[in-house]
């Protein structure tokens, strides 16, 4: 072996162990604290990120974080509605979901989304289990009126917490599904980002934490160095009136900012479509998105 080629190996060597050394404060801190994560975008839709994303979570909870999961599906939804000839529409962002389209989404996330991220949870060393808001009652839907004109969009009417804590109690990843059904079973599809505030809010979790296609709260559109690190919920409200913040990442904001009223200490809104986000976010003194705070 040559001798500059042992000195990379053992820089790169240095490297890790300097990485976990600047973990440990943050591995101690946040030992038995719950963490709710949304899980979307590219590190759920790119094969090769979602296995790593799936090893950065099951390491987080190796190291004695409590982690819970809920997914959304958009894509997924999307493709098989058009394998089945079935009309693929948006209206306002919103996607339109008559009975038809509600069946391929609980068939989509519950069937085939939930359970391939359970299984990779699971090959990958960790131990999980899929849930929607059916399962146990975890949580029971309800019609959002003003948006009746697009089918059966639902908001989550109120969460039962207690299949959820025993099994993070007894070492399970929750994999959680944005579907939930009301007190006469008619299915709804819920917002994946609503379904982890209340999730996280009623569970008590200590941070939520918002996988996205963005690095953050951008204080320049589109420009990914002027991102802001850390905010407060008056410097969020500030923020959505003077336009900084607009389109989709009001609803995560207004999301986040109903999290840390309801007791959350922090949310962070992340770019999922970077290698390892969650942990340089979690793990490091420098972070890699936005923090939210009171």
């Amino acid at each position: 072996m040559s001798t500059s080629k042992s000195k990379t190996q053992q820089t790169d060597s240095l490297s890790r162990v300097e990485v976990l050394s600047q973990a440990l404060p943050y591995i101690q801190k946040f030992q038995d604290k719950i963490f709710v994560i949304k899980y979307g975008g590219a590190a759920m839709t790119d094969s090769t990120l979602k296995k790593l994303t799936i090893r950065d979570f099951v390491l987080l909870s190796c190291v004695g974080i409590k982690i819970v999961i809920v997914h959304g599906g958009g894509p997924e939804i999307s493709e098989m509605s058009k394998r089945l000839n079935l009309p693929v529409k948006f209206v306002d962002g919103h996607r339109v979901t008559d009975s038809k389209t509600m069946e391929i989404v609980e068939m989509v996330l519950v069937g085939k989304v939930q359970k391939d991220l359970v299984n990779l949870i699971n090959v990958s060393g960790g131990k999980s289990i899929g849930l929607c808001g059916k399962d146990g009652k975890l949580f029971d839907a309800k019609p959002i009126p003003k948006m009746k004109k697009f089918g059966f969009i639902g908001d989550v009417n109120k969460v039962d917490t207690s299949i959820l804590l025993t099994l993070i109690e007894k070492g399970f990843i929750p994999v959680i599904s944005s579907v939930g059904a009301d007190s006469k079973g008619q299915n709804y599809n819920i917002n994946a980002d609503t379904v982890a505030c209340e999730i996280a809010t009623a569970i008590k979790a200590y941070k939520l934490i918002l996988m996205t296609d963005t690095p953050g709260v951008l204080r320049k559109h589109k420009d990914p160095s002027s991102l802001i690190s850390k905010l407060t919920i008056s410097e969020v409200n500030k923020l959505v009136k003077s336009k900084v913040i607009s389109g989709g990442m009001i609803p995560k904001t207004e999301s986040a900012s109903s999290a840390i009223k309801k007791g959350v200490s922090a949310v962070h809104i992340i770019d999922g479509s970077q290698k390892h986000s969650i942990l340089f976010e979690i793990l490091t003194d420098s972070g890699i998105g936005t923090m939210i705070v009171k």
